[in-house]
């Protein structure tokens, strides 16, 4: 099939892919990890799709914040926007060399790439009136008075478990390197892009771009890229299956397939957290509402068999949904 043929798709899934809670946290698990990840991602591309990858970064940023705050004696440390720029190239580089030689074990003519992606957000987004986003390592109550007093960060006490920093959480606008990333996957090359939701800049008085300490949702600036490159399948890999209303009730039920109306229903019902499977919902909303075909949300143990309509939930507009039926 021709690389014109072929339909786009976006995978969305979290850092703790590549790092889980279990882990130490070590090179090793984290490369095994991305040779899972790239079977998994290698399968999408035998359903006939070129790809395009989003990751979360969560706990690898964390990571790399501990380990600065270890060495702030005797080194320097990076502001956020430097750290996701980090761990946009480390996790890429993983990604990028396993997805490789996953095609290369079968005999296929594939390459991947990884763009280390700057996403803008507007300065004045409400969100950094009040930074509600807690990163990196807990900190004592003096350690953490003189770096409010240093580097003017707003820091909360974390239920005695210390003290901890916390930034703004802003959506996204705009991804600046988008037509790089449009004309690579159209041009049949794996793209790794916008790794835990992008590096947050804004522009600045002079319309320049400028990094911020912030952290965007990797749901939300997949979604971003989803509506503007226009793909054909928006995946979302989560903790489950498929998609509950009722969550944990003795009435919890599946939803296999989901109308965006009722979608946003639900939501409004606060049935989808926000710290959970609310901007995942969300994210597949604004990519249905802005013209998208469909949004899939399962988890990696499930994957293949969604593909083939058999589990998972989709997401999509309300005359398909009625077609279907």
């Amino acid at each position: 099939m021709s690389a014109a043929k072929r339909r786009l798709a976006l995978i969305a899934f979290g850092g703790n892919a590549l790092l889980s809670e279990r882990q130490k946290g070590t090179q090793e698990e984290q490369i095994e990890n991305a040779e899972q990840a790239a079977r998994l991602m290698a399968s999408v591309v035998r359903k006939g799709y070129e790809l395009i990858i989003v990751h979360g970064n969560g706990p690898q940023v964390g990571n790399l914040l501990i380990q600065q705050e270890a060495a702030a004696e005797h080194i320097s440390s990076y502001s956020l926007d430097i750290c996701d720029a980090m761990t946009e190239g480390s996790m890429g580089y993983m990604l990028e060399r396993a997805l490789v030689n996953e095609f290369r074990r079968h005999s296929v003519d594939k390459e991947a790439t990884t763009v280390v992606t700057m996403v803008l957000v507007d300065k004045n987004d409400p969100a950094f009136a009040k930074p509600t986003k807690p990163v990196g390592p807990f900190y004592t109550a003096d350690r953490a008075e003189n770096l409010i007093s240093e580097k003017n960060w707003t820091m909360v006490e974390d239920a005695g478990r210390g003290w901890r920093k916390v930034v703004a959480s802003p959506k996204p606008i705009d991804i600046v390197p988008k037509w790089i990333i449009s004309d690579l996957v159209r041009a049949g090359r794996i793209v790794i892009a916008a790794g835990g939701g992008g590096i947050p800049v804004i522009l600045n008085p002079n319309g320049l771009y400028e990094g911020v300490e912030a952290v965007i949702d990797k749901d939300y600036a997949s979604s971003l890229i989803a509506r503007e490159i226009g793909v054909d399948l928006f995946i979302i890999l989560t903790a489950v299956d498929r998609v509950c209303a009722d969550f944990g009730k003795p009435t919890q039920r599946d939803l296999p397939v989901l109308p965006v109306s009722e979608a946003r229903r639900l939501l409004g019902e606060g049935q989808f957290p926000p710290g959970s499977m609310g901007p995942k919902i969300r994210a597949a909303v604004e990519f249905i509402e802005a013209g998208g075909k469909e949004v899939l949300i399962t988890d990696a143990a499930h994957l293949r068999s969604a593909l083939l309509g058999r589990s998972g939930t989709r997401i999509v507009k309300d005359a398909r949904a009625q077609e279907g039926a």
